[in-house]
């Protein structure tokens, strides 16, 4: 019963006194109880009304009678030390200190009594640290995103799945997703075998905010903050330059609080429970060996399907709506890039300096190569390009797109020798006219030298010297 129940229940033991229907003893004996409890409840009642008659509890509830208070902080001090030691070693240290100081003895089950009941919290804290404390007991400041981009939340994790590589090993990919706060949409991922990065963070925020072709997705635009962990990809200088070139600011959760991030990562338990588990190759932790059955574009499809088709049509639990319809029912104009080639430049990679070279551009062990290479050989460009395909590499010249090199080991075009004869043909004709008009300017604005006349030698007549007697 709850104390205003029992408080209830002797105001009705009490009340034909108090309305002079009976006497105490007559109550003592239809209730069967004591006659002075009674009079002690009559008293309580007359002085605080239904509240008097509320059980108290005692003030040393929780505490051995047979334990002093120093006694107790002894016996808590010692289990809380790190590394613990079993009751019974207490209990002997205890019993000594006891001895010493002339205090009664307490029994084991007194000891044991005393340290089981030192709160989780203290316990955690001594045995475990700072670290796990907060982990387990610290509070957590949820944000809540008021209407859609307002707050993206980005995470890692690798996949419970193993699948094969173009090794045809099996691994385990790494998946980068971006959440929306208020919806719970997922505006971009990005699905790999490459670690956390920054660069898998830019190639997901391209996705997130470009326009999808899917009508089933049409989550899109720039978020007003990124929110994140503190990993040294998402504190980089890399996605610092995006959201500044971008307009959206970053947000991390405090050091080594990371709870902060909750829905990102309940969405990932999302996709363990309703789409892994029921692959070919799923492999939870301590599974044992998984044989590898998709491939890393399979898995691809097929999370993009379950994303569309199942995850952004199914009713959310907190929100009472599909994630799809809570995106789109707020009125609201998504800010969007000018285009997505100037969200590539932007997003991309942060910028590589490479100098052009006669054959083209080295980058990442291969030789990119495009016609148009042939008027900045020797200088040095900006190059960007997708992790997700190497074929080609994106060449810009102070901001301006070049063009888009080729490595022909990676790629099925092809550049013909006459296409690159061309080029260079071209390339001099240019250096050729250029050079024509530079010494034309030179020789229209700098005077020749005047020619100074050498001054006349006279004409002597010329004689022979003789060297020799017999000379003639």
């Amino acid at each position: 019963m709850t104390p205003e129940e029992i408080a209830l229940e002797r105001y009705q033991k009490i009340r034909p006194f108090l309305r002079e229907q009976a006497t105490l003893e007559e109550i003592t004996k239809l209730t069967n109880t004591a006659r002075r409890t009674l009079y002690n409840w009559v008293r309580a009642f007359k002085r605080d009304g239904l509240n008097g008659l509320t059980p108290r509890s005692r003030k040393d509830k929780g505490q051995r009678r047979s334990a002093n208070e120093d006694l107790i902080k002894l016996i808590k001090g010692l289990y809380l030390k790190t590394p613990t030691a079993p009751v019974s070693a207490i209990h002997r240290i205890v019993q000594e200190v006891c001895t010493r100081n002339g205090w009664r003895v307490p029994s084991y089950d007194v000891v044991h009594d005393i340290a089981s009941n030192i709160a989780p919290a203290l316990k955690t804290l001594a045995h475990e640290g700072d670290k796990a404390y907060k982990q387990a007991y610290d509070l957590i400041h949820r944000r809540e995103a008021e209407q859609p981009n307002e707050i993206w939340q980005a995470d890692h994790t690798p996949l419970d799945i193993v699948v094969l590589d173009l090794g045809g090993k099996a691994v385990k990919p790494w998946l980068t997703a971006i959440l929306d706060d208020y919806s719970r949409a997922v505006p971009g991922y990005y699905l790999g075998f490459d670690p956390p990065s920054s660069m898998r963070i830019a190639t997901a925020l391209r996705q997130g905010i470009w326009r999808k072709e899917e009508p089933g997705w049409s989550v899109c635009g720039i978020p007003d903050k990124l929110y994140s962990d503190r990993g040294s990809d998402f504190t980089s200088k890399h996605l610092d330059q995006i959201s500044i070139d971008l307009k959206f600011e970053l947000v991390q959760t405090l050091p080594a609080q990371p709870q902060g991030k909750g829905k990102v990562e309940r969405f990932f338990n999302t996709i363990n429970q309703m789409f892994l588990s029921s692959l070919p190759g799923y492999a939870p932790r301590r599974s044992g060996q998984v044989e590898p059955v998709l491939t890393l574009e399979e898995l691809d499809q097929k999370f993009r399907s379950w994303l569309i088709d199942q995850y952004l049509q199914r009713e959310h639990s907190e929100t009472g709506m599909t994630p799809s319809s809570r995106w789109e029912s707020f009125p609201f104009l998504p800010r969007m890039p000018d285009s997505l080639e100037q969200l590539d430049v932007l997003l991309l990679t942060v910028a590589k300096p490479r100098r052009v070279q006669r054959d083209g551009i080295r980058f990442q062990g291969f030789r990119y190569f495009d016609v148009n290479l042939s008027g900045y050989v020797g200088e040095y460009v900006t190059i960007r390009y997708d992790p997700r395909d190497l074929a080609e590499i994106y060449v810009y010249a102070d901001d301006a797109l070049v063009c888009r090199a080729v490595c022909f080991e990676l790629s099925d075009k092809t550049i013909s020798l006459k296409d690159i004869i061309k080029a260079r043909n071209h390339r001099k004709k240019e250096l050729n006219q250029g050079l024509r008009e530079l010494l034309i300017v030179a020789d229209k604005h700098v005077r020749p030298k005047p020619i100074v006349a050498e001054p006349a030698v006279p004409d002597y007549p010329k004689f022979k010297i003789k060297r020799f007697a017999c000379d003639d």
